[in-house]
């Protein structure tokens, strides 16, 4: 039976987090700052220990893959890039822009499924020998209810992958362009879930992201559609991390919405409102990760629905 949302995650324990510069080309939410290596990994160690313990006292069942510090994979803390699980038991293996991401993959994920029977891999890894990428649900934000995969467009998500992606696992494919303003200039997002995150009973969507007016009415009507009450939110908000969220449901069936602090001290009370009409909103505290990755608290997390 397909599920939509899960109380078992993946989440990989980093060893030498810190700001990589080969993503940095397109990920414009990262930024450089005075701590030291040691500092920056000391801090974020800190930060993700916290939130694991926040998810787990309040009932999500939490994978821990401890990094190794080699190779070194300083965004090794964002494993929902490199894989997706699925219902029917598959995983799913995904072509990374950055180089020094590619290494994040690892044969040991494959040891938390060590029970299941029969699991099936996809793997469009090799993919990156033709430079076609697609980042699992960084690029992808998968409506598993109502089987439609949301995708912006960019560098690290190529619509030649996502149509296979779609084809491979019965997908509707919503694809446009969504921007942010990078010094007086529109650039693209790099990530669909930065600017996007859908729960089962509402959409978390900065509109204004998408400029072009067609393909911004095609998100709405798709989201709407599909009966989901839309959680309009801003362009500042997207740059402290709003659209960065994911829901998950504890060990009694209970909604959560888990997001950082940052994104949770800028929500506006009718925001929070409708959230809270459906989900116990989650907030983390994980400002140093945020600032040197460029990723949040959806970005740390990889769903297990096997």
């Amino acid at each position: 039976m397909e599920r939509y949302k899960t109380n078992k995650v993946l989440m990989v324990r980093p060893v030498a987090f810190g700001f990589n510069e080969e993503t940095a080309v397109n990920n414009h939410y990262q930024k450089k700052g005075n701590l030291s290596s040691y500092e920056i990994q000391e801090k974020a160690l800190f930060e993700f220990d916290e939130m694991v313990s926040k998810l787990k006292n309040i009932g999500i069942d939490v994978k821990i893959l401890q990094d190794t510090k080699t190779p070194h994979t300083p965004d090794s803390i964002f494993p929902n890039n490199w894989f997706s699980t699925h219902s029917d038991n598959t995983v799913i293996l995904y072509p990374m822009f950055a180089k020094n991401r590619r290494l994040e993959r690892r044969e040991d994920l494959y040891d938390i499924f060590e029970n299941i029977n029969e699991i099936k891999t996809l793997d469009y890894s090799q993919l990156e020998n033709e430079g076609v990428f697609l980042e699992g649900t960084g690029s992808l934000v998968l409506d598993r209810k109502n089987k439609k995969a949301y995708c912006s467009l960019s560098e690290r998500a190529d619509e030649r992958l996502l149509n296979i992606f779609c084809d491979d696992m019965g997908y509707k494919k919503i694809d446009f362009r969504s921007y942010q303003t990078v010094d007086t200039k529109r650039k693209l997002i790099y990530h669909t879930n930065v600017m996007m995150s859908i729960a089962e009973n509402y959409a978390i969507l900065c509109a204004d992201a998408i400029d072009n007016k067609e393909e911004r009415q095609k998100v709405i009507d798709e989201l709407k559609a599909s009966k989901k009450e839309i959680v309009y939110i801003s362009e500042e908000q997207v740059e402290n991390f709003l659209g960065n969220a994911i829901e998950l449901k504890n060990k009694d069936g209970v909604s959560i919405l888990v997001m950082s602090s940052t994104a949770y001290n800028i929500l506006t009370e009718k925001q929070k409102n409708i959230i809270e009409k459906y989900s116990v909103i989650l907030p983390a505290d994980v400002k140093t990760i945020e600032k040197y990755g460029g990723g949040s608290a959806r970005c740390m997390i990889a769903e297990l629905f096997i």
